[in-house]
């Protein structure tokens, strides 16, 4: 896969207008979230490491997942931990995770809204937890603006990427139980985030199921996002801020798409009694 990529289409590499971001909105198939205050926005920590500027980059996101594990491993969490990952690139970093800390991992499903005539730039994102609820949209509306996409065309797209969402549900997790969030310490997983868009859906969609405390971990970011996104979590921990951030895959030796075979089976690792914990 081109390494300026991500297996879930996230922008990497448009240069984004300076506009606000993360406005919720209702649509096809997706339910309405408000955005967080300014005063219960404030997170309890921004960032949860002194991150690095410069590195090597990492040989694939299974290297990357055990520098992130090594970074949490050490902690000590007041609640036990749950792993959520973002498929498919975040499955195999929040597996490396999951082991390192004993904790049961569950996936939290995902999906990026792009716009028509841009679709590698996000103006938005699905997430989803439980499957009797529908999809939580998060849109930003000045980029919606920015970009001309019309209601129409985000209606269409919001219905073709739920039906991706419950596509991936039945081939990832039929059968398979949920790990409990609530009074949980959650800590979700991706490969790495350019915009955010999908790591913010999942984080507004993650608080519905009422954990103790909401951590986002991934391994590369540019620091505007990760700023941005401190006000949707407890704690942000990115090891990884490069100030010339261009795209996740540029991080990355091996950046090739994840298939839905390798979600499958990172889950079989962790299935069973495990999943109880």
């Amino acid at each position: 896969m081109d390494p300026a990529h991500s297996p879930d289409h996230r922008p990497k590499g448009v240069a984004l207008p300076s506009v606000p971001q993360g406005t919720a909105a209702a649509g096809a198939g997706a339910t309405q979230v408000a955005a967080p205050s300014a005063a219960a926005a404030a997170p309890k920590h921004t960032v949860g490491t002194t991150p690095v500027a410069e590195r090597p980059r990492y040989a694939d996101r299974r290297a990357a997942g055990v520098a992130l594990a090594e970074a949490l491993a050490h902690r000590h969490w007041d609640t036990p931990p749950v792993v959520l990952a973002l498929p498919r690139g975040g499955v195999p970093v929040a597996l490396e995770v999951a082991l390192r800390l004993h904790a049961p991992m569950g996936l939290l499903l995902v999906r990026k809204l792009g716009a028509p005539d841009q679709p590698e730039l996000a103006v938005g994102a699905l997430a989803q937890w439980q499957p009797e609820q529908p999809a939580l949209r998060v849109t930003d509306d000045a980029l919606l603006r920015w970009t001309g996409t019309t209601p129409q065309a985000l209606a269409s797209h919001t219905q073709r990427e739920t039906a991706e969402l419950a596509r991936r549900r039945e081939r990832y997790l039929a059968g398979r139980a949920l790990p409990t969030l609530a009074g949980r310490t959650v800590i979700l997983v991706d490969d790495g985030l350019a915009t955010g868009a999908t790591a913010r859906a999942a984080a507004r969609c993650a608080r519905l199921a009422g954990p103790a405390r909401l951590v986002l971990a991934i391994p590369v970011a540019p620091s505007d996002t990760v700023r941005a996104l401190a006000a949707e979590v407890d704690e942000v921990l990115c090891l990884w801020q490069p100030p010339d951030f261009r795209a996740v895959g540029a991080h990355y030796l091996d950046f090739r798409q994840v298939e839905d075979e390798e979600v499958t089976a990172a889950l079989a690792r962790l299935d069973a009694p495990r999943a109880q914990v």
